[in-house]
């Protein structure tokens, strides 16, 4: 027969158990929705999955990875805790409905094969209760192929007329326009084309409009000549050299062009390819920074060389030239030479700046960033590329909640900051990178806080600070406040410091 006390505290547990199980319950996690992939691009994918619960902050979503028909999976990394309440773009509200109460996570695989089919495992854990596991079917993207049995319309300089056959060829891109439609290669001779190249013809998926020239180097758009309608403001030459905005599924391949404002823009535009183009004498190179309707998408810009008009050492601070400003989702920038501009790539504020790759290109010569990762919300990556000779390194004045990948890059000649953490900006993963620059190896400057950023596994390397030749008054200098961030295993390098570190204004 049970004593009193030990029925009292048998009473007492069940009580207790009885009341606090509720708290327990709010603090276990369940999807509100199964997890979601964004767009696929050439070397990555990425998703998010939106969890209620979760009060302590403990969760995770561990990831694993294997191509189709393969047996073994492969660990990814966890996916990134989005900060609350920062996913939301300034001056736009956020394209993802996410609950007041729920959390998201994010992240992606990186370094994939392209055009190749993978399974994504994605595992909800909580240790306070609730987990799932969902997996996903993905594919990543191939390059762009013409297809083998587009019509081939052909022009050669002219102001109008011409079948379009070889023999008969239509004189002028516009004529060759008119005449072409879905899977149809409008084949442009040499020559010097004049004036702006109005677009506003769409193809169909698979099907496009390509403008390629009939041979490298050959084709000449040139914006010095002009119409009252395309002039820029300073009457001097085109505003615009190609105007391809609101339109989809068409490419240009093989063209020079030179002496315009812009050299393309293409806002509001989906897949839309630009290849093996050579853009000079430009203040802007591609410009597609307009997402109204949310159709932004799949943007393919390789192989381009792309030359703008600022000059190194910076002189004249900052100026508004830009090789390539993006926005939307799912578009890939890779293997491009810019050179000679402010910023050599950005991505740029819309309510979608998502899934967006810039890898292995060849930047230099930028009197402002290399690479803005301005305005990302979520899975952009800026990874295997080379930066030499800029002002400021990789910028990511604000981002919004991320994750923003920034890895494998090698920045040389950095004059000021390797990353710009600007602006508040939450959600920022930076590994495996090197950076060598005058100065302080390390240094952020702004009064403004950061939060939620990650840093591993790169190497800075400095040197002497001033003309004299003495050395750097610190490796890591760091204004502003850090909340939430986790820095660590990097290596800094730069002769004799005064001092190592100098980390929220404290030596």
């Amino acid at each position: 027969m049970l004593n009193v006390r030990y029925q009292a505290s048998l009473l007492f547990v069940f009580l207790v158990s009885f009341v606090v199980h509720p708290a327990f319950a709010e603090k276990a996690s369940t999807p509100v929705a199964p997890p979601v992939l964004e767009r696929p691009t050439l070397r990555s994918l990425g998703a998010y999955w939106i969890i209620r619960g979760d009060d302590n902050a403990n969760a995770m979503v561990t990831t694993e990875i294997r191509k189709a028909g393969e047996s073994a999976w492969r660990a990814g990394a966890p996916f990134f805790r989005i900060e609350k309440g920062k996913h939301v773009p300034e001056k736009y509200k956020s394209m993802l409905d996410l609950p007041g109460d729920a959390t998201l996570l994010a992240g992606s695989f990186v370094l994939l094969d392209a055009d190749a089919a993978y399974e994504l495992k994605l595992t909800l854990a909580d240790p306070d209760g609730g987990s799932a596991t969902q997996t996903l079917s993905a594919r990543t993207r191939g390059e762009p192929v013409a297809p083998a049995d587009a019509a081939v319309i052909h022009v050669i300089p002219g102001n109008g007329g011409g079948a379009g056959s070889a023999a008969d060829p239509a004189k002028g891109i516009a004529a060759g326009l008119k005449l072409a439609g879905p899977n149809s290669i409008v084949s442009i001779h040499a020559g010097i084309y004049e004036g702006t190249v109005e677009v506003s013809k769409s193809g169909q998926p698979g099907k496009p409009i390509i403008l390629r020239a009939a041979g490298y180097g050959e084709v000449i758009l040139d914006g010095a000549k002009f119409t009252a309608a395309t002039v820029n403001k300073a009457g001097t030459r085109c505003a615009r050299m190609i105007s391809a905005s609101g339109i989809h599924d068409v490419w240009f391949e093989g063209l020079t062009l030179r002496n315009a404002d812009y050299a393309i823009v293409a806002h509001d535009s989906a897949r839309i390819v630009v290849r093996r183009c050579h853009m000079t004498l430009v203040e802007y190179g591609i410009a597609a920074t307009r997402d109204t309707k949310a159709i932004c998408d799949d943007f393919f810009i390789s192989d381009n060389v792309i030359e703008g008009p600022s000059t190194w050492p910076r002189t004249k601070g900052i100026e508004n030239a830009r090789g390539i400003q993006i926005t939307g989702a799912g578009h890939v920038i890779c293997y491009n030479r810019i050179r000679g501009f402010a910023d050599a790539m950005d991505t740029f504020n819309s309510p979608r700046c998502e899934a967006i790759d810039f890898h292995n290109n060849d930047c230099s010569e930028c009197t402002d960033d290399g690479c803005e990762m301005d305005y990302s919300q979520r899975n952009t990556r800026c990874f295997n590329n080379r930066f030499t000779n800029i002002y400021q390194g990789i910028s990511v004045q604000p981002v919004f909640g991320g994750p923003v990948y920034i890895f494998n890059n090698a920045l040389y000649n950095v004059v000021m900051e390797p990353f710009k953490i600007h602006n508040s900006p939450s959600g920022a993963l930076f590994y495996h990178n090197t950076v060598v620059k005058k100065g302080p190896p390390m240094l952020v400057y702004t009064n403004e806080p950061a939060s939620n950023l990650v840093m591993r596994n790169n190497l800075f390397i400095g040197n002497e600070l001033t003309k004299d030749g003495s050395p750097a008054s610190y490796a890591w200098e760091c204004s502003p406040k850090m909340t939430g961030c986790d820095f660590d295993y990097d290596g800094f390098a730069a002769g004799n410091f005064k001092m190592f570190l100098k980390w929220n204004n404290q030596r």
